[in-house]
């Protein structure tokens, strides 16, 4: 019963996406040390994504699941179908802050104090889709503090390359939520659900994931040349632009049905590869 709920809770809170966000905290992470952070600092850090993520995730279960009931796509989640009460999920959310509250203080003292920014971000995000079109943009912020927070907990600052990094990451995972909410055009436009594809349509919203897609490189090979990170580095930029190059053509206003191949895994290709390439930058340049 109890591997049954733990089970239930994972697919609710879409576990494999930590995919995402994961491999770019550690990216922070070690270009942040040189190329050389602690195993202390990488467990703390790998918990403190854990509970973030699982809390925020919680959290827009929570908060959507009377849209995700009406929604065809989604109706078929924990919360609506009573597989997993909605207390069930407040405890788990609580303990996730908790868990991101107790690794905060295992770093340094600034994770302690930029922690109540964070919550904020991860608790409004699930609120903009009620409205703003630019919902979006609130998600991608909230995943660039995944690369910015493990600089900070390296660190104990804020620095400039960290800034370009959040941004990088910020405007991809912005790019391919609208992607993503492409799929859901016809619900959102009938139900009063705020998202760039219901505003301007889906084939502007695809060109507006494309142009965040192109800043997001930018930004990437920003961070290379500020730091000066070497070829190697540069050739994960470049494998990344045909990652998302790729995406691209994958799906079209009219064609949305390799949506989930362009949104989970050529993006879980593009974030693994971006850490690995850059770990290999910094340990064998």
């Amino acid at each position: 019963m109890v591997w049954r709920k733990i089970r239930i809770f994972l697919a609710m809170i879409k576990f494999e996406h930590t995919i995402f966000a994961l491999p770019f905290a550690y990216l922070g992470a070690f270009i942040a040390a040189g190329g050389r952070p602690t195993a202390a600092q990488l467990g703390w850090i790998t918990l403190a994504m854990f509970g973030a993520r699982t809390a925020a995730m919680s959290l827009n279960r929570l908060i959507d699941r009377h849209i995700d009931a009406l929604n065809p796509r989604t109706a078929d989640r924990a919360l609506p179908r009573g597989l997993i009460s909605v207390t069930e999920v407040w405890l788990y959310t609580i303990l996730s802050f908790g868990l991101l509250f107790f690794a905060a203080t295992r770093l340094n003292w600034l994770c302690v104090e930029l922690m109540p920014i964070a919550v904020l971000v991860l608790v409004i995000y699930s609120y903009t889709k009620r409205w703003t079109w630019a919902c979006h943009f609130a998600l991608g912020l909230a995943d660039a503090l995944a690369p910015v927070g493990a600089w900070v907990a390296i660190r104990a600052a804020i620095d400039l390359p960290a800034v370009i990094l959040g941004l990088g990451m910020g405007t991809w995972v912005a790019g391919f939520d609208i992607i993503y909410a492409c799929q859901d055009y016809d619900f959102d436009r009938r139900y009063g659900i705020h998202s760039i594809p219901a505003r301007f349509g889906k084939e502007r919203a695809l060109v507006i994931a494309r142009y965040l897609h192109a800043f997001s490189i930018v930004m990437l090979a920003g961070v290379g040349f500020l730091l000066h990170l070497g070829w190697l580095y540069f050739l994960g930029v470049l494998l990344a632009a045909v990652i998302l190059t790729y995406e691209h053509r994958l799906v079209s206003p009219e064609d949305l049905s390799r949506l989930n191949l362009a949104f989970l895994n050529m993006n879980g290709y593009l974030s693994v590869l971006m850490f690995v390439f850059t770990l290999l930058a910094l340990t064998l340049e």
